[in-house]
This record gives C-alpha cells, sequence and structure tokens, in this order.
C-alpha cells in the first residue's frame, strides 16, 4: 500500500511517500517539502500549495493519505492558515480518490515511539530507524509527514471511516 504522509502548513507542508507490505515493513520512496512565497497573498499562497500537491499526488500516486489533524496551541493566525492549507490537502486527496486518515499528534508520537510528549529529535530518529535510513529525514516537515505514513501503517483499517451526510440519511464511504 502506498501512504503519502502530509505535515500541513501554509509556509511549508512537508510530505512522505512510504510504501508498505505488512504493518511491520515500510519502505521510504519520496519525501520534501512544498514551499509558497512568504509575501504572496493568502489566494495566491493557497493556490501554489494546490497546484504544488496536485503534482506531488500524480507524480506519487498514493492510495491513502495521512494528515495530522489541526492543533492550535497559542497563536490562532498560524491555526487558521493551517487550517485553510488543511482544506486545499483535504481537497487534492480527495480529487485523487486517496483515501483519507487523520491523526492527533500525539497519536503519532505515541505509535512511533510509545510515548505521547516525544521530542523532535526522538521522532526524527525513530522515522529514520522505521525506513531503515541513513540519516534522519530533512526538512523537519518531511519527517513529521513520513511519521504520520508510519502511523498510518500501523493503524490503517479499510473500514475505519464512514461518514454520515448530516443532511441526508445517506451514508458514504
Amino acid at each position: 500500500m502506498r501512504i503519502l504522509g502530509i505535515d500541513p502548513g501554509i509556509g511549508i507542508c512537508g510530505f512522505g511517500l512510504i510504501e508498505t507490505t505488512s504493518r511491520a515493513g515500510a519502505k521510504a520512496l519520496d519525501f520534501g517539502a512544498v514551499t509558497t512565497k512568504v509575501d504572496a497573498p493568502m489566494s495566491e499562497r493557497l493556490l501554489e500549495l494546490y497546484e504544488s500537491l496536485s503534482q506531488v499526488f500524480k507524480e506519487t500516486k498514493p492510495e491513502v493519505v495521512a494528515i495530522e489533524k489541526l492543533f492550535f496551541s497559542k497563536n490562532i493566525t498560524t491555526g487558521i492558515a493551517v487550517a485553510e492549507a488543511r482544506g486545499v490537502i483535504l481537497l487534492v486527496a480527495e480529487q485523487y480518490g486517496a483515501k483519507v486518515r487523520e491523526y492527533t499528534p500525539n497519536e503519532i508520537k505515541k505509535s512511533l515511539t510509545g510515548y505521547g510528549s516525544a521530542t523532535k529529535t526522538q521522532m526524527e530518529e525513530m522515522v529514520r530507524v522505521h525506513l531503515g535510513l541513513e540519516t534522519k529525514p530533512k526538512p523537519d516537515d518531511a519527517a513529521d509527514a513520513l511519521a504520520a505514513a508510519i502511523t498510518c501503517s500501523f493503524l490503517y483499517r479499510e473500514d475505519e471511516v464512514v461518514q454520515v451526510d448530516k443532511f441526508s440519511n445517506s451514508r458514504r464511504k
């Protein structure tokens, strides 16, 4: 199974593609980050993110997308920008027919290290070890995206999510 992990962001959006044949084994196929121009208007940055991610999806052809759930800290302005980026990411995933799985930062940390408060250094090392990489993946955003993909490989179930449309009685997967 091809899983594309994404660490959402508007300035830097990390991605990491893994291929797994079992819950115990995965290999990194590609990883990196999409960046947008800091001084550009938000609408242009979102379009740039959309076009870049569309290219990533087209090239990597993921079956599943693992994305970090939004976590609001002290800076609500940053949180809003990340939420807008997540909207673009979810749109691209839907357009390419990829199933989406979302995980909290604590779920990702716990699945890789056994500890929900693991440091960034610990997480990067566990990503390196799990994927058999010689060095820690860079940039940090790509390492975070790979961590989300690895978490998905551990926790993914085909029938995990069934959304119920609250405006009708229909169910969709």
